[in-house]
C-alpha cells in the first residue's frame, strides 16, 4: 500500500491510499466474462497499473475502446524498444501495424516478461478491436498507422534538435492525445479538440518521462536509447552518457533543468485542453495522468537522483491525486501547488534560471486567473522543512512528494 516509513511521515495518505486499494480490487472486479477482453484487461493491469485504475473512470464502450487503443500502442512501442530487433526486420513491421491489429492470427514474439505474453497472445487483442464500434477503429487503425510510420522514421534517425525532439514526441504520444480526443468524439461525449492541444497532452506526458527514464534509457541492454535532444545536452557535456558520472553532477543536473524547462511550455495548452471538457469521467480520465506528470518534473527539477536511479512521488501522494481530482479548481490548484515548489527549487545560478522562472510564473498566472484556487485542497504541506535554497543540487523542497 506504501511503505510504513512514508505513511508515517504523512499519516493524511493513509485515507487516500486505502480508496486506491479498493478501487484497485474493483477494477479487477470489472474484467468482463469473455477471455479476449478477460485477457485485455488483464494485460492492462500488468503493464501499467496506474494507467488500469485511471481507465476505470470512463463508461465501458469507451473504456473498452481506451483499452484496446492503449494495448495496440503498447504492443507498437514493445517492437519499437526492443533493441535486439535488427532494424530490416522492425522498420516493416512498425510500418504495416495498423493492418496487423485486422488480422486475428497475427502475432510477433519479441519484448520481455509481460510485454512478450502481450505479443505472443495479440491474437487476443484483435478480436476485441475488431468488436468495436467502427468510429473506435477507425480512430485506433489511423494513429497505428502515424505513429507506426513515425516511430520507423526514428530508428534511423537521432534525436538531434529540439525540433526532432519535439517531432518524435508527436508521434509516440501527441497521437495518442490526437486519437484519445477522437476516441472521445466518437462516444458523443466531447466536441473533437483541436489537434495543437491533444498534441501538448501527450507531448508533457512524454517528455516528462523521458526526463525521469534517463537512466533506464542509457542503460538499456543490448543498445542504450537516447531521446534527449543533443541540441540541449551538448551545452553540458560531450557525451550523453557523462551524466551518469558523479564528477559531471553539476553539469548533469542543469541539463535536466533544462529539459524541464522546455516540458513546461505545454502546460497552458494542457490546462485550456482539460477545462473545456464536459464529461466528469474523461475530465477525470485525462486530468489525473497531467497532475502525475507536473508532480514528476516538480520532483526532478534540480535533483542529481535522477542520475543516481528511480524519482516518482510517492505512493500516498499519487493516490491523493487520483481521490482528489473531480474538478477543474483541482487541477487548477495542483498546478499551482507544484509550480510553487518548482519556483522553489530554482537556483539563481542556473544557466536557465531567468527562463524557468518566466515559465513557472506563467503557469501561476494562468492559474490565478481562473479564480478557482481558493476552492480546492494542498496537495503537498508547505509547513514542512525546506533544503537551503542556494544548494546547487537539491535533493528535496519544501513540499515534499517522497
Amino acid at each position: 500500500m506504501g511503505s510504513l516509513g512514508a505513511i508515517l511521515r504523512h499519516p493524511d495518505d493513509i485515507y487516500p491510499l486505502l480508496k486506491l486499494k479498493m478501487a484497485a480490487r474493483h477494477a479487477e472486479k470489472q474484467i468482463p466474462p469473455e477471455s479476449h477482453w478477460g485477457f485485455c484487461y488483464t494485460m492492462l493491469h500488468k503493464v501499467s497499473r496506474s494507467f488500469a485504475l485511471v481507465i476505470q473512470q470512463l463508461k465501458p464502450e469507451l473504456r473498452n475502446a481506451v483499452c484496446i487503443f492503449y494495448l495496440v500502442l503498447r504492443a507498437l512501442d514493445t517492437v519499437e524498444d526492443d533493441t535486439s530487433i535488427q532494424t530490416d526486420i522492425k522498420v516493416p513491421i512498425l510500418k504495416a501495424f495498423h493492418c496487423h491489429i485486422y488480422n486475428r492470427d497475427w502475432h510477433f514474439s519479441c519484448g520481455t516478461k509481460d510485454y512478450k505474453v502481450l505479443m505472443d497472445e495479440f491474437h487476443h487483442v484483435s478480436t476485441a478491436f475488431l468488436e468495436l464500434g467502427r468510429g473506435y477503429q477507425e480512430a485506433i487503425e489511423d494513429i497505428t498507422k502515424r505513429m507506426g510510420a513515425g516511430m520507423a522514421k526514428f530508428i534511423c534517425k537521432e534525436v538531434e534538435t529540439v525540433e526532432d525532439y519535439d517531432e518524435y514526441c508527436h508521434y509516440v504520444a501527441g497521437l495518442v492525445g490526437l486519437g484519445l480526443s477522437k476516441l472521445f468524439h466518437a462516444s458523443k461525449s466531447e466536441n473533437l479538440a483541436p489537434d495543437s492541444l491533444s498534441n501538448s497532452m501527450g507531448l508533457f506526458l512524454q517528455k516528462t518521462n523521458i526526463i525521469r527514464d534517463y537512466l533506464e534509457d542509457i542503460n538499456e541492454i543490448p543498445k542504450s536509447r537516447m531521446f534527449w535532444p543533443r541540441e540541449i545536452w551538448s551545452k553540458y557535456a560531450d557525451k550523453l552518457e557523462d551524466f551518469k558520472y558523479e564528477k559531471n553532477s553539476v553539469k548533469a543536473v542543469q541539463c535536466l533543468n533544462d529539459l524541464v524547462t522546455n516540458a513546461l511550455t505545454h502546460v497552458e495548452d494542457c490546462l485550456e485542453y482539460m477545462s473545456n471538457l464536459k464529461d466528469l469521467s474523461i475530465f477525470r480520465f485525462c486530468a489525473i495522468p497531467q497532475i502525475m506528470a507536473i508532480g514528476t518534473l516538480a520532483l526532478c527539477y534540480n535533483n542529481v537522483d535522477v542520475f543516481r536511479g528511480v524519482v516518482k512521488m510517492r505512493r500516498g501522494l499519487t493516490a491523493k491525486v487520483i481521490y482528489r481530482t473531480k474538478t477543474m479548481a483541482d487541477v487548477y490548484g495542483a498546478f499551482f501547488d507544484f509550480s510553487v515548489m518548482l519556483k522553489a527549487k530554482v537556483n539563481s545560478s542556473d544557466p536557465n534560471a531567468s527562463k524557468t522562472l518566466t515559465r513557472i510564473e506563467a503557469i501561476q498566472k494562468t492559474c490565478k486567473q481562473s479564480g478557482l484556487l481558493n476552492k480546492r485542497e494542498l496537495y503537498a504541506v508547505r509547513s514542512e522543512p525546506m533544503c537551503n535554497p542556494a544548494a546547487p543540487i537539491m535533493h528535496h523542497s519544501r513540499l515534499s512528494l517522497r
